[in-house]
């Protein structure tokens, strides 16, 4: 493993209701110095949840929300905050109840996705949602979400589907089909 680069001076730069933006200074191991800046999360940071939440064995649930990054609605999986002293998989059913109006029998963490680590320091949890059962809590959200679904054998098709460029979904997705193919659990 590579010697982790000397901090040499760390400042925040900006600051809004979601994101810091820090400076770093940094030496190198080599000698060379770089400025680097990253996003930090402004929050407490207890993490946030994506659930791939499966309607039967092959079929994924997918919503479609408006997304400010892109200004548009985008199609994704249900995700989401977890709050304080929450535990990830209570967490993550709840942000499925509050988005797609169901809850899970069987919930299992299958590891941690991040965005962009070169500039964020932000992760989000996958969970595996099985044995689904209708249930809606109010959420967050100033409106209706549109709840539609993906075969995990047509996840190829999710590309050219209008809304749909969430590449951490996309991950999930592919990592949930492989993951039960290797366990029996799936065929195509």
């Amino acid at each position: 493993m590579p010697q982790k680069p000397e901090i040499l001076d760390a400042r925040v730069v900006a600051k809004s209701r979601l994101f810091t933006v820090e400076q770093m200074q940094l030496r190198f191991s080599n000698g060379t110095e770089r400025t680097y800046e990253r996003l930090v999360g402004s929050g407490a940071g207890y993490g946030a949840v994506m659930v791939v939440a499966l309607q039967d064995e092959r079929t994924a649930l997918l919503i479609e929300e408006y997304c400010g990054g892109t200004h548009d609605y985008q199609l994704s999986l249900p995700k989401g905050l977890v709050e304080p002293g929450e535990d990830v998989l209570d967490a993550a059913n709840r942000e499925l109840m509050e988005e797609a109006g169901f809850g899970a029998q069987r919930m299992e963490l299958l590891g941690k996705l991040s965005l962009s680590p070169g500039y964020m320091s932000q992760s989000i949890s996958v969970v595996l949602a099985r044995d689904l059962y209708e249930k809606r809590l109010p959420g967050d959200e100033p409106e209706p979400i549109r709840v539609d679904s993906v075969d995990l054998y047509a996840l190829s098709e999710l590309l050219s589907r209008p809304g749909f460029s969430e590449g951490r979904a996309l991950a999930a997705l592919y990592l949930v089909r492989d993951l039960l193919e290797q366990r029996g659990e799936l065929r195509p």
